[in-house]
């Protein structure tokens, strides 16, 4: 078989010409199969008799082996889809939806009236009353902060924690998500204090302290007070009782069949973590003050939404509404909200229906509850305003003025050495120039 009769077959095999477009000769030329491989390339060179065929072969074989763009090989990367570019984009914004989701559908069930009619009922006395249950509020939960900070080694005064707390409960009210205040809080002080990690658990410990206290309480109160959830909490009680013991029976297990190094590690990770956390909340010196400020906050916040009822026209007791004031604090924690406003006034509205005191007024006690805590808030938009506008004066930097005009101390001396007369001459001549140099001629040897 010559080689004619080859490069027409690999053509045909790789798609790289047509064969039925001319008659592929049986024979070729001496010269063609006499020529050497070139040197070069190592491929071997057509004949100069060979027909177009055979050269088309020769370089489809070329460009196959030795010429491939990597890039041309790799597989193209798949371009993501409509749907999962939408749900990627409103990933972030779920909350938020979720918020004016319910917002909607209660002014569309209930009317806007309702509304209209929590908001007239405010005036100067209750405003005042919200700015100071969140002035006790706000002062209990900065010194809450403070203990916790100082028990992790983080310096933290009282009243520039007060500011702080006071501007993150704003940023809570102001922004959606209902966090982003407590998350500019940790960093702000941990970038201060010089370590952002502690920073941030020291404010992760503080709102825990508060949730801590809000469980407990309020499913003592949710468990003894009469309620519309009053049969389900103890029925959600005694769930989660047995599941608390399963998932220990299952982590004492999985524990006693781990490989003793992996255990080992996960084992003082977590031993870390509550160490740290015991010593911030439960130690001697902290837990009398974290107990007390967290019981306070706590109450304030009873108190806020007992006010709210009062200004909203309820009538209702005392017992009636402190298991309803737990189910809305409980629904303010759902990062489903618009700076707090949603699952709140949907838990309080369906609560005050199912309780018999009408949903119409848990929507009005919701709206002057959530009114009052944004006025409670509104003292940390003022230190937000004086901290960007006021910048504390920094040294200026020393002109070039004032560095000639600075003393010089005895011991520097300011004498200026001249260069010598070969420097001089070295760096003003230029090699092989037509300039005498000492008064001898310009040569090769003196340069």
């Amino acid at each position: 078989m010559t080689v004619q009769t080859v490069d027409a077959a690999e053509v045909v095999l790789s798609g790289l010409g047509d064969v039925g477009h001319g008659i592929v000769p049986i024979s070729g030329s001496a010269a063609g199969l006499d020529r050497p491989p070139s040197a070069r390339t190592g491929q071997t060179a057509p004949a100069p008799g060979a027909s177009a065929l055979t050269r088309s072969a020769s370089a489809g074989r070329a460009g196959v082996i030795g010429f491939v763009d990597p890039r041309d090989a790799a597989p193209q990367a798949t371009t993501p889809s409509r749907l999962r570019r939408v749900t990627r984009a409103l990933r972030p914004h779920l909350g938020t939806l979720a918020g004016v989701t319910i917002l909607g559908v209660l002014l569309w069930r209930l009317g806007t009236g309702v509304f209209l009619d929590g908001l007239r009922r405010i005036d100067a006395p209750t405003l005042l009353v919200g700015l100071g249950i969140g002035l006790l509020t706000t002062g209990f939960s900065a010194w809450r902060w403070a203990l916790v900070a100082r028990r992790l080694q983080l310096r933290l005064p009282l009243l520039p924690a007060i500011a702080d707390y006071y501007r993150a409960l704003f940023l809570n009210a102001a922004l959606p998500g209902g966090v982003l205040g407590d998350v500019h809080r940790a960093v702000r002080h941990g970038k201060s204090a010089g370590d952002i990690k502690r920073g941030v658990r020291a404010v992760v410990l503080e709102r825990v302290a508060g949730q801590v206290a809000l469980i407990t309480v309020g499913g003592a109160v949710l468990l003894t007070l009469p309620s519309p959830v009053l049969a389900e909490a103890r029925r959600v009680a005694l769930m989660g009782a047995f599941a608390a013991v399963g998932v220990v029976a299952v982590l004492v297990a999985v524990r006693m069949n781990r490989a003793p190094s992996a255990a080992a590690r996960r084992t003082r990770a977590l031993r870390a973590v509550l160490t740290e956390a015991r010593g911030a909340l439960l130690s001697r010196e902290n837990l009398p003050g974290v107990t007390l400020s967290s019981l306070v906050i706590l109450s304030g916040h009873l108190g806020m939404f007992v006010v709210a009822a009062r200004v909203a026209g309820s009538s209702a007791s005392v017992a009636q509404l402190l298991p309803i004031a737990v189910l809305a604090l409980l629904a303010m924690g759902l990062p489903l909200n618009v700076g707090g406003w949603g699952p709140r006034e949907g838990v309080t509205a369906w609560a005050f229906g199912a309780a018999g005191l009408g949903a119409s007024m848990g929507l009005s006690v919701a709206v002057v509850y959530g009114v009052l805590s944004f006025v409670a808030a509104l003292p940390g938009a003022v230190v937000l305003v004086v901290r960007y506008f006021w910048s504390p004066t920094e040294p200026a930097e020393p002109t070039e003025s004032a560095a000639s005009s600075a003393p010089v101390p005895a011991s520097v001396s300011i004498e200026k050495y001249a260069p010598k007369d070969s420097a001089k001459l070295a760096s003003n001549a230029f090699p092989f120039s037509a300039e005498p140099s000492e008064g001898r001629p310009m040569t090769p040897e003196s340069v």
